[in-house]
């Protein structure tokens, strides 16, 4: 399900909550998508104080109205409690609603459920390639997917207020942290793992707090969807391999300005680091709204040999690098992989012009793999 670059219909049949870090576009989607409905948002103070101090007004708002659309709750999560008011709605009246919110935890910490299976979940991410017209890979690795950083002309400071206001403000008061000063430096941190295979001891020692701690806040970068693991492929191994799972933010925008890159520029270590960052992106993506839900994976031995994303079980082996030629060096990790494992297609992604073949290794430049990807001719 593509949610915004194919047409995005609600079914009559079921409720749904559509999650997503803030500033990816829910409400503006469900603005365009659903003219003549309910729509209550709780950003608005005196909307969420009017229902803070009484969830049964819900109800008693849904009963009285008479609209064939879905009833629509913005920001859902900042009032568990209403959840309460729409299970019993869904289950007692014809009621079906579309709940939009930036995070699950706070609902999920407060014991509430999640509406016991009688509501879907879909997530909207940063944009992909498909979703935006004339698509300018350079601007995409400065300036980020989020749709307002992308099309600005000076996003760092859109970047800066997104950091200050959201990650370091609300997160900071959702998860109720209360070492302010370790969390918004292990934010910085934690940046620098953005790719790279985390070590807890490593950044507690940094931030000053225990690996038990930083675990923690990992898991609410989790939570709150603002970053996510890539687990270790450990599948029967013959070599040594690396163990630990490899973080990457949601937002490659986001990432640039905690690692304080500054332009990146194509031929740099940072433009590399980037672009890999963004297929990923795009492969994480395609895998939810596909609906496909393949694992994604990495590999890495003690020795030094890695393939960047193993897809499914061990089904596609992807490796990126930001080269305009690739070569034989380039083939050392995917080749050694398919050494040990069955791989039914071995793929390089590169910045190459043109498709090429290495054996049985796949050489695409980079449109051409996400084209191939989308239509469902790399992996299903």
């Amino acid at each position: 399900m593509y949610l915004r670059s194919q047409k995005f219909k609600y079914s009559d049949e079921e409720s749904f909550f559509l999650w997503g870090a803030r500033q990816t576009g829910k409400s503006t989607l469900l603005g365009k998508l659903y003219k003549n409905h309910l729509y209550i948002d709780l950003l608005l103070s005196d909307v969420f104080e009017r229902y803070n101090r009484n969830p049964g007004l819900l109800r008693e708002a849904v009963m009285a109205w008479d609209g064939a659309q879905p009833v629509i709750i913005d920001e859902i999560q900042r009032i568990p409690a209403l959840l309460n008011e729409v299970h019993w709605l869904i289950a007692n009246t014809d009621a079906k609603f579309i709940l939009s919110g930036s995070s699950p935890r706070k609902i999920i910490k407060s014991g509430t459920n999640l509406l016991g299976g009688r509501a879907l979940r879909y997530e909207l991410y940063p944009l992909i390639k498909k979703e935006i017209p004339d698509f300018d890979l350079l601007r995409a690795l400065n300036h980020g997917l989020l749709p307002r950083h992308y099309l600005s002309e000076r996003p760092q400071k859109l970047h800066s207020a997104y950091v200050g206001s959201y990650l370091q403000d609300e997160i900071i008061a959702e998860a109720k942290i209360r070492n302010i000063g370790s969390f918004t430096r292990f934010l910085e941190i934690a940046a620098f793992s953005n790719g790279e295979m985390v070590n807890y001891s490593h950044i507690g020692s940094e931030c000053g707090v225990s690996p038990p701690t930083v675990r923690e806040y990992f898991q609410i970068l989790e939570d709150t969807l603002i970053g996510r693991f890539v687990p270790s492929f450990q599948k029967k191994p013959k070599r040594r391999i690396i163990q630990s799972p490899r973080f990457y933010y949601f937002d490659v925008g986001i990432a640039n300005y905690l690692l304080k890159r500054g332009n990146i520029l194509p031929g740099s270590e940072t433009f590399g680091k980037a672009f890999e960052h963004y297929i990923y992106h795009e492969i994480y993506a395609h895998r939810h709204y596909t609906q496909t839900d393949y694992p994604i994976s990495y590999w890495r031995t003690t020795s030094g040999l890695e393939v960047d994303f193993i897809l499914g079980d061990h089904e596609v082996a992807v490796e990126v690098k930001a080269t305009p030629s690739a070569s034989a060096r380039h083939l050392k990790g995917l080749k050694s992989f398919a050494e040990e494992y069955s791989v039914k297609r071995k793929v390089l992604v590169s910045l190459d012009p043109l498709p090429r073949k290495a054996g049985d290794i796949d050489i695409l430049p980079w449109e051409r793999f996400l084209e191939l990807l989308w239509n469902g001719e790399i992996i299903t």
